[in-house]
């Protein structure tokens, strides 16, 4: 559950399961229920974690990640996630997951809402603007939260453009 890791981030946009198994029992829960603080899961005493599963594609689906370190190698300052349907150049039912801005991965609900149809300027100006709602970064040691706030927003133009494209 390391908040800068790129997999929790993936996870959790493409709504997947996490199977976790005890010694006695399997049980499998939502990664938006699966992640719960800095490096803290729904990991119990005896449970290890046993699949990852994530949906198949969809038909007119199409998913995106990219995400900014000061070097090659480096864990991610920021990093995002995305999905979406694609139909008729417009896009809809978007998930936006950024890492490194907060204890866990974090869903842009309000950001994922207002990219929502056919792409343009304004409509990523609404959505980096819905960001600010979305996301509380943390300073850390690679930079400020108000420097992670700037990169987000990099990255949500960055990566609508590669769904819509």
């Amino acid at each position: 559950a390391d908040p800068a890791a790129e997999m929790p981030a993936c996870v959790l946009c493409l709504e997947g399961e996490i199977e976790i198994t005890g010694a006695t029992d399997v049980r499998k829960v939502a990664a938006a229920d699966y992640f719960k603080d800095l490096y803290e899961t729904d990991l119990q005493d005896g449970e290890i974690v046993t699949a990852v599963e994530v949906p198949v594609i969809q038909d007119g689906e199409r998913h995106a990640f990219d995400e900014l370190a000061r070097r090659h190698g480096d864990y991610a300052m920021v990093g995002l996630a995305a999905k979406a349907s694609v139909s008729s150049g417009a896009l809809s039912g978007v998930r936006l997951s950024y890492l490194g801005v907060g204890g866990t991965p974090v869903m842009a609900a309000n950001a994922s809402a207002a990219l929502e149809g056919t792409l343009s300027d304004g409509m990523i100006a609404a959505a980096q603007a819905a960001l600010d709602q979305d996301l509380d970064p943390f300073d850390d040691v690679s930079c400020s939260g108000a420097t992670k706030q700037h990169l987000a927003k990099v990255l949500l133009e960055r990566v609508a453009r590669q769904l819509a494209a």
